[in-house]
């Protein structure tokens, strides 16, 4: 993430719709990717804003949709009557704003599944007798991937349910925005599984995206990760399946690049991340993780990255990123 400043000169921040310096209403513009303030003449808020105080982005005044370029990529949001849903979406909406800002400064194909029914991105906020029973007695939702459409929980959102779904099923890490991240992984291998160069990629260093999903996942679950996981995979999940292992692999690129723009825009390390090679984002990191999770401990806090990345996964991190440059090339073009 960048650095944003108001024209008072205080700095804002990307969930900011006020500076809270001079008052002055601001807003996200996802044109110019930069924090400005809302005119309200030729920008306004997203009509999310205007009806339920979520959602920050601006979208233009003619513009004859009511919402701003993110929101226009929900199929469903939560019951907003149910209890809690509303601090959730909020939630969600500003997690999956950042992974937005983030495959956009990485120039990757963003469109909506209005707006192309074929190749475009939809989510579905839903529910579950887990976060509803009164309204949803023996219902099951799942988060995931399917057909152009990203799947989340809303249960996700409520930070003392996804801590107990995070000890049960023993992850070290599980945010809102992992999910996210994740779950684009899946999507943007939808865009390019067909294409004859990235499935040879994929295969070199992940194995076979056909493998049989079912069988393995079962295995994954009964079994667990062999011993030697950490050499060649960056998380246990990701040793599940070749699909899972990709987009595992593409969440923590995705982490990586957002963490080191991050600290170059606060001062904490000098080169642009977008001019580093993998190699030398990964030392970058690798430095920068350690004294993150140094200092997470010494306030009593858990690891900010509790992972290790060996030559195995370098090796993936540099497929995912020769499939990130074709994908570049195909939007451009």
């Amino acid at each position: 993430m960048k650095r944003f400043h108001c024209r008072c000169g205080a700095q804002l921040f990307f969930e900011n719709h006020r500076c809270l310096k001079c008052g002055l209403d601001v807003g996200f513009d996802p044109q110019l990717m930069i924090m400005v303030p809302v005119d309200g003449e030729t920008s306004v808020y997203c009509g999310n804003w205007s009806d339920h105080g979520v959602c920050n982005w601006l979208r233009p005044r003619d513009n004859s949709n009511h919402l701003c370029a993110g929101c226009q990529f929900n199929r469903t949001i939560p019951d907003l009557t149910l209890s809690d849903n509303l601090k959730r979406w909020a939630s969600i909406e500003q997690a999956k704003k950042r992974l937005f800002f983030t495959l956009m400064e990485l120039r990757l194909p963003l469109e909506s599944g209005w707006q192309s029914p074929s190749k475009g991105l939809l989510f579905d906020f839903l529910d579950d007798e887990r976060s509803q029973p009164g309204h949803y007695s023996g219902s099951f939702v799942t988060s995931g991937f399917c057909d152009g459409v990203v799947t989340l929980n809303v249960l996700e959102a409520d930070d003392a349910a996804r801590a107990a779904m995070q000890s049960e099923m023993l992850e070290p890490y599980r945010t809102l925005i992992g999910h996210f991240r994740h779950e684009s992984g899946h999507y943007y291998w939808s865009l390019v599984s067909d294409d004859v160069e990235s499935k040879t990629i994929f295969k070199g260093v992940f194995g076979d995206p056909k493998a049989d999903y079912a069988t393995a996942l079962r295995r994954y679950y009964h079994e667990g990760p062999n011993f030697d996981w950490h050499s060649s995979f960056i998380s246990t999940y990701a040793t599940s399946h070749p699909l899972e292992d990709w987009a595992e692999t593409w969440s923590h690129y995705l982490y990586i690049f957002d963490a080191l723009q991050t600290a170059r825009a606060q001062g904490l390390i000098t080169d642009a991340v977008e001019e580093m090679t993998i190699a030398e984002r990964i030392v970058c990191w690798q430095d920068l993780s350690i004294v993150l999770n140094e200092m997470n401990r010494s306030v009593g806090g858990s690891d900010a990255y509790p992972f290790s990345i060996g030559e195995g996964v370098t090796q993936k991190f540099e497929a995912v990123e020769e499939v990130i440059l074709r994908l570049q090339a195909e939007w451009i073009s």
